[in-house]
């Protein structure tokens, strides 16, 4: 039999995969939803164990890895920074040559991309890319699949991203958006702009699909004619030190109402990768207003439950295109080509 195209890869970035492949797997997560939602068995990893290491917490990430797992039929293995500790106790290589050995799959949740790199590197096993300090591959799958799932098509579809332009996520954005053809612009703090070195992948991908990157320091110009609009916490969980800056740069980017105003239409959504600060019903939001004197951060309160806010659908859809990763990387498909 062929080699499926997807066999035995890992997902570390979305950058490794074409746009035809990107499209591919969403579309599977669009199909093994309607599977689940009509509780039809899709077990394509059935007897497999697949390791999740968890440098970093997570709520979403990890439930959608172990739900995902369940649904295919294989056994999920949590092992969280209290279990193992890349590079401290054993090398990454050993770590890698140890858990290849006794598992099908590889998840991993921490910091530097390196580190899943070299994971990948040494592991004969697929590896997944739950997070690291300069990517999220696989909320990228879940953003782009909830856009299409709304729009129906992404090419030439717009995405405003507002906020801190120098994370992972928005890295991820937009070189996935510049892959699939779909327009990015990033409203953010000159300070807080994406590295060149990501503008420029982007706009090598770009050349090729036809879409647009675009930063702005204009919060009004970054909304306007959006189809969606995107953002994210103003300061990581390793940043607490700079928080204060954070909130001074990033307060002209919230999305509230007044600068949805600028959009020019009444058919945009609201994504957020969440967690999100939109009020102060948890104790680091208390915290948050206390010290900061901030009861709404990032998205003010009223939008984040307003008629346009897709971020309850967009976590669901994690759960969707993980499953589709794990299954097509992992699950013997007969997946010859993709056009």
């Amino acid at each position: 039999m062929m080699k499926s195209v997807f066999q035995g890869r890992d997902l570390l970035s979305t950058k490794d995969y074409t746009k035809e492949e990107l499209m591919y797997l969403i579309e599977f997560a669009e199909h093994l939803k309607e599977l689940k939602k009509n509780r039809i068995p899709h077990r394509y990893l059935e007897g497999k164990n697949v390791a999740l290491i968890f440098e970093k917490p997570s709520t979403r990430t990890r439930c959608s890895f172990t739900t995902a797992c369940i649904d295919l039929g294989a056994h999920p293995e949590y092992l969280g920074k209290g279990d193992i500790q890349l590079g401290k106790k054993e090398s990454v290589r050993d770590t890698a040559l140890v858990l290849s050995s006794m598992f099908d799959g590889i998840e991993y949740r921490g910091f530097d991309q390196s580190l899943v790199e070299e994971l990948a590197e040494y592991s004969d096993v697929p590896v997944w890319n739950g997070l690291t300090n300069q990517e999220h591959p696989t909320q990228m799958l879940a953003d782009y699949m909830t856009m299409k799932e709304e729009f129906g098509t992404l090419e030439g579809r717009t995405i405003a991203y507002m906020g801190t332009g120098d994370n992972n996520v928005c890295n991820s954005i937009v070189i996935t958006g510049a892959i699939l053809g779909v327009n990015v612009t990033v409203g953010c703090p000159k300070e807080l702009a994406p590295r060149k070195e990501v503008l420029d992948l982007a706009n090598e991908f770009a050349k090729k699909s036809g879409a647009v990157i675009k930063v702005t320091h204009d919060p009004a110009e970054a909304v306007r004619g959006a189809d969606a609009i995107y953002t994210n916490v103003w300061a990581a969980m390793h940043e607490e030190a700079i928080f204060a800056e954070r909130v001074k740069l990033n307060r002209p980017y919230q999305v509230n109402a007044e600068l949805l105003k600028n959009v020019g239409n009444d058919h945009y959504i609201l994504l957020h990768c969440l967690p999100a600060f939109h009020n102060t019903e948890t104790t680091l939001g208390k915290e948050i207003e206390e010290k900061y004197g901030v009861s709404e951060m990032e998205m003010t309160d009223e939008v984040f439950y307003g008629p346009h806010a897709r971020q309850f659908q967009q976590a669901e859809n994690r759960m969707h295109t993980i499953k589709a990763i794990m299954a097509a990387t992992l699950g013997n498909l007969f997946v010859p080509s993709v056009k």
